[in-house]
This record gives C-alpha cells, sequence and structure tokens, in this order.
C-alpha cells in the first residue's frame, strides 16, 4: 500500500515543520541535511497571470533518503499552504523540516542589551551603563564604571561643534571624563558582556541570510520508488507579446510568444509547462514566520486561599469508551465516504492511474488532495497531450507541445501561437474635435479559435517594421481594433455645432405639468484622402452622458462609449459624414401655479395649442373665479379694517371731551356715527362670511380639477 504525506491548509498530524530550533545541536543538524540532500527534478509547471504558479517535481528516492527544496521566505508562505507530498512506492513520509528562524526583533528582545537593529555608538554605550570600562588615552588607562554617554556642543578657535563624551567612575571614586575620538580606546572587562555583544552582532548579521529557505523531506522504505511534490508558488507574471505579418498576397499570420521567467531556485530541465491566462484568486500569508501572541498579566490573587480537597468515588462501571490507536502504529488513514467524495482527484502522470493535475478548471486555493484510502491520487480529467490550448472555464490554458529547458534565475520566450488570423487594413480616427492625421490600424478577428491573452504587438507590413500596439485579452472569434502608426496620407478635421433646442411634448398627469424638451448637435467630420488607392476610415464618434445618436443613422459597430462609422475615403478628394446628436430632457412645474401666459409660450414653442386650450380651460376659468373671490374678500376686510379704526378714533375723542361746554352735543353726534358703523360691520361681517364660504368652495373645486386634469400634446413625428 502507498503511504503518503499531504500538507495543505489542513495538515496531517505526522507532519511535522521544525520552528525556531530548540536545541543548538537541532540548528546544526538543518542546514547539514539540507547541503547533502539531493533535489527533486522539476517536471511540470503551470503559470498564472496573478503572479503564481503550479509546479510538480517527481524523481527517484531509495530507501532512508532526505530530498530538499529550495524557496525564498516568500516562496515558503506559499508552499507550506498547498504542499502536496506522495511517495508512491513502499515507502512513507518521516518528515518535513525547514530552516525557520524567529523575527529578529524578536531574537534581540531576548538580549540583555536593550538595543535595536540599527544601534549607534552612543546608543550601544548608553545601553552599557554602570558597566566596567577600561579606558586607555594619551593620559593612561583608567578603569571603572560607565556613568554616562552624552553628546555635548564644544566651541574652538570660534567654531561650534559636536563631540561624544563619556563619564567613568573609577574604584577610588574619580570622575573621569574622556571626549571619544580615534586616540581613545574604550574596552569592555565583563567577559559575559563582551560575549552578549557577540551574540548581538551574530544575530544581526544572520538576518541577511534569514530570506533562504531549505524544505527537507524525509523518507523511509525499501528499494528504490518514487516521490511526488507539488505546491504553489509566488513567480513572476508570464507575459505575452505577439507579431502581426501582413502581406498582399498571403493571409494575415499571427505568431504569439510567453515570457516567462524561472526564478523558484531549481533547474527546469525538460518540463512540460502550461500557461494560463486569467486571474484566479491568491493571496499571501505569512506563515513561515514563527508568530508571538500577547498574553495579558493577570496578578496573583491575593484574598482567596484554596482548602485542600476530598472527592467521592464513583459508582458502577464508566458508561463511556475510548478506542483508537496510538499516532503512527497504524498504516492507513480513513475517512468519511462523504468527505473523500467532496475532494477532487487526481493522480501522478507518467504513473499507474493516470495524470497529474487537475488544473483544467483553474488554479485551486489548494493543490487537490488525494483520495483516502484509494492510493495517491485517484484518475483526474485527462488533459490531451496533443492539444495545444484548451478552455478553463473562465481561464485559457497555452499548453507548449515540447518539453521546456530552463535553468534557474533565467528566462526565455517561448512560442506559443502561430495562426492565420482576419485583419482588415483601416484608418481610426477617435478624437472628438480638431484637426490631424488618423491611425493606422487593423480590424483583426480572431479566426485561430484560442483566447488571446492581452499583450504587446509588433506589426510587419511588407516585409518591414510598420509600428507597435497593445492587444486586450480577445476572445475567440472576437473582432477588435488595433493602431499602430499614424496615417500620414489622410487628414480629418471634426467640428461640433449646436442645434435649435425645442420643447417636442407637453402632458400633465396627478397635478403635474412635464416639459420634455430636446438639445441637438452636430458633429461634421471632413476627411481628404491623398493617398493613391482608396482608404477605409473608421470614425469612433463618442457621446456625452445622456447624448444618443438621431433616429436614422446606423453605425457599424457600438462599443460602451463611441458609435463606429465606416467611410470609404476616394483617392485626392473630400468626404463628409455628418452624425447627429440628441438630447432630451424634461422640466416639471405644478398645475396649481399655471396661468394663461404657459398656453402662449407653449404656442412659440411650435406645438399645437388646440388640445392644451381645450383641456386647460376649466382650470383657468377656475382660477379666474377664485382670484375675483379672494379680491372681493380682501376689499370687505379692509372696509371693516377702516371701520375699526374710525372707532377707535372716535372713542379717544370723546374721552378727551369730558368736562368741555361742547361735550353734550359732540357726543350725541359721535354716538350717531358710531351706530351707523356698528350697523355697517354687521352687514360686512355677513358678507365677509359668505365670501370665505364661496373662496372654500372654488378652491375644493379647483383641486379637483387639478388631480383629474390629464393631457398629452406631442410634435408631430418627424418634426
Amino acid at each position: 500500500m502507498r503511504r503518503y504525506l499531504i500538507a495543505c491548509v489542513l495538515a496531517v498530524p505526522v507532519l511535522t515543520m521544525a520552528q525556531a530550533p530548540a536545541t543548538p545541536a537541532a540548528v546544526e543538524r538543518q542546514p547539514a541535511e539540507a547541503a547533502t540532500a539531493p533535489s527533486l527534478p522539476v517536471r511540470r509547471v503551470i503559470l498564472y497571470k496573478t503572479g503564481v504558479g503550479y509546479f510538480e517535481h517527481l524523481g527517484k528516492v531509495r530507501s532512508a533518503q532526505n530530498i530538499a527544496v529550495r524557496f525564498t521566505s516568500a516562496q515558503l508562505n506559499d508552499v507550506l499552504n498547498s504542499l502536496t507530498v506522495l511517495d508512491l512506492g513502499k515507502g512513507q513520509i518521516t518528515g518535513i523540516s525547514y530552516n525557520s528562524v524567529a523575527p529578529l526583533e524578536q531574537r534581540l528582545g531576548a538580549l540583555r542589551l536593550p538595543i535595536g537593529e540599527n544601534t549607534t555608538q552612543l546608543q550601544l554605550l548608553a545601553s552599557l551603563r554602570g558597566a566596567r570600562l577600561e579606558v586607555s588615552a594619551a593620559t593612561g588607562t583608567v578603569e571603572g564604571r560607565l556613568l554616562s554617554i552624552e553628546r555635548r556642543m564644544h566651541q574652538r578657535d570660534g567654531d561650534t561643534r559636536e563631540e561624544d563624551v563619556v563619564s567613568i567612575l573609577t574604584d577610588t571614586g574619580e570622575l573621569r571624563t574622556y571626549e571619544l575620538s580615534p586616540a581613545v580606546r574604550l574596552r569592555i572587562v565583563d567577559r559575559d558582556l563582551r560575549h552578549e555583544v557577540g551574540r548581538y552582532l551574530d544575530t544581526v548579521g544572520s538576518a541577511r541570510d534569514r530570506d533562504v529557505r531549505t524544505m527537507v523531506i524525509s523518507t523511509t522504505g525499501t528499494g528504490e520508488r518514487p516521490l511526488f511534490v507539488s505546491y504553489v508558488s509566488e513567480v513572476p507574471i508570464w507575459k505575452s507579446t505577439y507579431r502581426l505579418v501582413l502581406s498582399a498576397k498571403e493571409k494575415p499570420l499571427l505568431q504569439g510568444w510567453a515570457v516567462v521567467d524561472n526564478t523558484i531556485g531549481e533547474d527546469w530541465h525538460d518540463v512540460e509547462l502550461s500557461l494560463v491566462a486569467g486571474a484566479p484568486q491568491s493571496f499571501i500569508q505569512d506563515i513561515s514566520q514563527p508568530l508571538y501572541g500577547r498574553r495579558p498579566v493577570v496578578p496573583m490573587p491575593t484574598t482567596m486561599m484554596l482548602s485542600p480537597q476530598t472527592h467521592e468515588a464513583s459508582l458502577g462501571d464508566g458508561a463511556g469508551t475510548v478506542s483508537g490507536q496510538p499516532r503512527g502504529v497504524s498504516e492507513e488513514v480513513r475517512v468519511s465516504p462523504d468527505a473523500a467524495a467532496s475532494r477532487p482527484a487526481a493522480s501522478p502522470r507518467g504513473m499507474p492511474g493516470g495524470t497529474i493535475g487537475g488544473v483544467a478548471g483553474g488554479l485551486p486555493s489548494a493543490p487537490p488532495a488525494p483520495m483516502m484510502g484509494g492510493g495517491a491520487y485517484d484518475q483526474a480529467r485527462s488533459l490531451d497531450p496533443r492539444a495545444d490550448a484548451a478552455a478553463l472555464g473562465d481561464l485559457f490554458e497555452y499548453r507548449i507541445k515540447e518539453p521546456v529547458t530552463l535553468r534557474k534565475n533565467q528566462s526565455a520566450l517561448v512560442p506559443i501561437l502561430s495562426a492565420d488570423i482576419g485583419a482588415e487594413r483601416v484608418s481610426l480616427w477617435n478624437r472628438p474635435t480638431g484637426s490631424g492625421r488618423p491611425l493606422r490600424a487593423v480590424w483583426l478577428t480572431n479566426a485561430t479559435g484560442l483566447t488571446l491573452d492581452g499583450g504587446s504587438l509588433t506589426v510587419i507590413d511588407a516585409g518591414a517594421f510598420a509600428g507597435e500596439g497593445l492587444l486586450a485579452p480577445l476572445k475567440a472569434g472576437e473582432k477588435r481594433l488595433l493602431s499602430y502608426a499614424a496615417d500620414l496620407g489622410v487628414i480629418v478635421d471634426a467640428r461640433s455645432q449646436d442645434g435649435p433646442g425645442r420643447l417636442y411634448r407637453v402632458r400633465a398627469r396627478a397635478g403635474i405639468i412635464t416639459q420634455e424638451t430636446e438639445e441637438k448637435v452636430t458633429t461634421t467630420y471632413r476627411a481628404r484622402n491623398e493617398n493613391a488607392t482608396p482608404t477605409t476610415l473608421v470614425i469612433e464618434h463618442r457621446l456625452e452622458p445622456g447624448w444618443k445618436l438621431a433616429d436614422g443613422q446606423a453605425p457599424i459597430e457600438s462599443t460602451a462609449d463611441a458609435q463606429r462609422f465606416r467611410v470609404v475615403l476616394p483617392p485626392a478628394k473630400e468626404t463628409v459624414l455628418e452624425v447627429r446628436g440628441v438630447r432630451r430632457g424634461e422640466s416639471a412645474i405644478s398645475l396649481g401655479t399655471l396661468d394663461a401666459l404657459f398656453i402662449t409660450q407653449v404656442g412659440k414653442s411650435g406645438l399645437s395649442t388646440t388640445e392644451l386650450e381645450r383641456a386647460l380651460k376649466p382650470l383657468l376659468d377656475k382660477k379666474t373665479e377664485s382670484m375675483a373671490i379672494e379680491r372681493r374678500l380682501n376689499a370687505l376686510q379692509k372696509e371693516a379694517m377702516g371701520i375699526a379704526e374710525d372707532q377707535q378714533r372716535l372713542r379717544e375723542n370723546m374721552k378727551a371731551l369730558r368736562g368741555t361746554p361742547e361735550e353734550k352735543q359732540l357726543l350725541q353726534r359721535y354716538t350717531r356715527q358710531l351706530d351707523d358703523q356698528e350697523t355697517r360691520l354687521d352687514a360686512l361681517h355677513t358678507q365677509v362670511t359668505a365670501a370665505a364660504a364661496d373662496r372654500e368652495r372654488v378652491r375644493a373645486e379647483l383641486e379637483a380639477l387639478v388631480a383629474n386634469l390629464s393631457f398629452d400634446v406631442a410634435a408631430p413625428s418627424g418634426v
């Protein structure tokens, strides 16, 4: 039975990964194993557009043998997330280890010196305060404890400069001060402290090599047997570049090349290489670095004392049972059928049982795990080895037919396509206004049957370089314009002119009148062809938001933000193309604010007012009636207010007449006037009440007319 070990997101317990070394012996053993362990050759590589690659190693191991695979720290994080290791013979994986170190800050924190990675002389001496130092200067040698280190400003010969000064307290209690200069030497007397400074320098120096990671795979078994390793690793993004060869006699030819880079630390010899166009999701998680958590500090309890306890004996036999085998004894790992069925199946290429991989569905978050109990990988979906391209759902794979050899830290240009393609020579104008030269372009039709990845494109026309352009991803059968040079034989002038706006529709509903307006603009393209042969000009007419083409215009093609028109330019002649655009808007007003002037304004816009007048007449008449009642009511109220003011004046006069000879005569007169005014006020009150009632009645009738009024007046079609 084949033994196996899977290291992915959920690791099987027998997998051991060495963390920060526990003993000096462990520190020395892993590099020694890594140096002597042979590497496993790369057999299959799949590169993706997200900057990751899927790698398969397949080779032979014998007896108890270690295999080394080398990575950078960034690559190791991806490997630990996706590693799969299979011993395909009568052997097993006994362990996987790698040189893992604690973060530099964590290791520096374990030292007795309170200094960081980028320390200075001043900071080092400050951390040694209280240590015994020996100072040698021109005045002699002195031994004592370091009291302080400080930076002072010193004036000499009119110049001000900084100097570092150490203060030493000798055993006799004498305080000596020395300026740190090349003539002054300091020596740490304490041997343990000298050793601690050496450890600090060793720790900082080791940080230069911390990016080199070697993974050692330990195996045990009998005889020679195959070993399979797969993982996902960070790699440079592969790039596409194309050559379009144009000829007057032959069909246009498109050549495609891929630029690939080998940066995984292992040479590729006769590797099966596939390139996948697409961007499956991938992320980075730094799981190769030891992780230290922050633990809370809990104070010791001071008020609670625990007393010894006794516990009752159990009654009867226990009902629960524990069954199983010690880890490492069982030769087989079993999972439930449901769990096994949920995993994708695969088997190593070239071995009994089918092909390695299972990449036909795109890049998985981790390489597929084997079906437990079924040996190594079970049969996966096979990819036809004769095919050079295949669809992978939303992705697309280019499989290189011939094996690829590429040494580490080298790059290569790999052919991925050579096929006839549809290409029509055109000139392209895509500026909204102004005058100038259009662009030479080809209208490509992807007749290769393959999805073309985006990349640079070089055009070769009539055996010479014609220009360069950029090709966006192109599906099979899709058509795309690609420009590559300026067309010096054609000149185009584009001018835009606003047309008169108009009101083309008025409609009323639910008390609101909506007026729909229309703006017009005409863009005139004048093109002159100085070439000796006819030229096809493609004009990309861009429309601002809210604008659209007027009726009766048919572009040959539309994009998300432009309309394309094809114009054939005869030689030595000027051709004119007019493109008309319209923008329609609307405004709303309340029927309650309407007056007769509105009908006049609508009539001036060119709309018929016959239906409008008929629909609005009851409303306007009712508004006229309402306004008349409002005027009458205001007049009555104003008259009543005038009488009230006059009565107040008469009462003030009557108060002033008290005790005068004219009091009796004038009081009789004023009393008659007040009596007449009261009679008039009673009549006014009756009239005001009646007018207010009329106003409320007319308002209700007006509101009903507004709510029920509905009409739709539009300009005749074609106007």
